[in-house]
């Protein structure tokens, strides 16, 4: 970003990141996010045996990580056919995969496929804008100090919830892609069988956090399907520290 020299990457895990034009960077416990086509790679090189020596969670969480900027790029604003395409097609990479990785860590071809849908993730990120999912992640992150992966395993089922009422067209692909009439739910059964954190607790956040993290979370406009409500962040960011399940409402939410 600095120097603006050319980048050789070789990512060896499957967030997807490398793939993007777009850098975090914490500053004064606040996660500031920026784009740049001097932040994107030249090349990046994919080589499957770089990730065999990968520990199980941390592939599992990247792999959720990378399952996030598919979601959410599902309903960007931005979005378009060729986005909703790779979109789907990354989560049905990585939905095969990490179950496949989660019982033998040195299977091949499970770890290319994981690698295939990480670089499809990643595009989806690069071209279209993130909603409120990254925005608590950031919060998280960058103010309480989480495991960047591991928070988006926790939060990506309870922000889904929150957003689908207004996602129609993302709701029909994701019950395409599980199938699941409630993909909120089938997405949460799906990371519990990787072994991963459940709740916010066990990422040792505060429950006295909760409050500011919400206000945090709605003090700026950014796109999201449904309206940022104050006390909706805070009871969804409420479910994901207890690890009560995600409660998706059956109506549309009011756009206005």
């Amino acid at each position: 970003m600095r120097t603006d020299l050319p980048q050789i990457v070789l990512p060896t895990t499957y967030a997807g990141s490398e793939a993007t034009p777009i850098l975090g960077e914490t500053i004064g416990n606040v996660k500031h996010t920026q784009r740049s086509e001097k932040i994107q790679p030249e090349t990046i090189l994919y080589d499957v045996d770089l990730t065999v020596g990968l520990p199980v969670p941390v592939s599992m969480a990247s792999g959720l990580n990378a399952i996030a900027h598919a979601v959410e790029a599902l309903y960007a604003p931005d979005r378009n056919p060729l986005t909703n395409s790779m979109a789907e097609a990354a989560l049905k990479a990585l939905i095969d995969a990490l179950p496949q990785i989660h019982k033998r860590a040195n299977d091949i071809d499970a770890r290319a496929t994981a690698l295939s849908g990480a670089w499809l993730s990643g595009s989806c990120l690069g071209l279209t804008k993130m909603g409120l999912h990254h925005k608590l992640c950031h919060t998280l992150g960058g103010t309480f100090n989480l495991p960047h992966a591991e928070t988006h395993a926790v939060l990506l089922t309870y922000a889904l919830a929150y957003n689908l009422p207004c996602a129609p067209d993302a709701q029909q692909t994701l019950i395409r892609v599980f199938p699941d009439t409630d993909p909120a739910r089938a997405l949460a059964e799906f990371a519990r069988g990787l072994d991963l954190p459940r709740s916010l607790r066990e990422l040792d956040l505060p429950e006295a956090a909760l409050d500011s993290a919400a206000d945090m979370a709605v003090g700026s406009p950014y796109p999201n399907p449904r309206p940022l409500e104050r006390d909706a962040v805070r009871e969804l960011l409420g479910r994901a520290w207890a690890g009560a399940p995600p409660v998706t409402q059956s109506r549309e939410i009011d756009r206005a």
